[in-house]
């Protein structure tokens, strides 16, 4: 997604040149993943950072910044054989390398706080019908 902001290739082109020397193919099969879901859904991931981040404008993000924020969100979201909290451990890491450490700060906090979100909505629309509103009693 990176090398893709520059414009001078397409990410699906960029991603199979990468992709040739994989041996892996669970790890090809997860990229391609990720770099199609960025591709699609690239206009509301950039929403769901403004919103969790404000003060971080996308548009005036160093580009590798962008890119690992755009590629660990998508994966949070939209990828759900892996768990938030390992994504999150993983693309925190990934900013840290790549970027420094107020990066791998900014990635922690966005993921973190969207990932907690989507939890907490899917826990929301998951409720049955006409099940009580009220949260159960736990002893203690």
């Amino acid at each position: 997604m990176f090398e893709a902001e520059f414009g001078q290739r397409t990410a699906d082109a960029i991603l199979e040149r990468h992709l040739a020397t994989e041996g892996d193919p669970e790890v090809a099969a997860l990229a391609r993943e990720i770099v199609a879901n960025v591709l699609a859904h690239r206009d509301t991931l950039d929403a769901r950072i403004a919103v969790a981040a404000p003060q971080y404008p996308v548009v005036q993000l160093a580009r590798m910044d962008r890119a690992l924020l755009r590629c660990g969100l998508c994966e949070v979201l939209h990828s759900p054989a892996t768990p938030a909290r390992v994504a999150i451990a993983e693309w925190v890491e990934l900013a840290r390398t790549y970027s420094g450490e107020p990066m791998r700060r900014l990635m922690n906090g966005v993921l973190g706080r969207i990932a907690r979100e989507s939890n907490a909505t899917r826990q929301d629309t998951a409720e049955a019908p006409g099940g009580s509103q009220w949260p159960a009693r736990t002893s203690g």
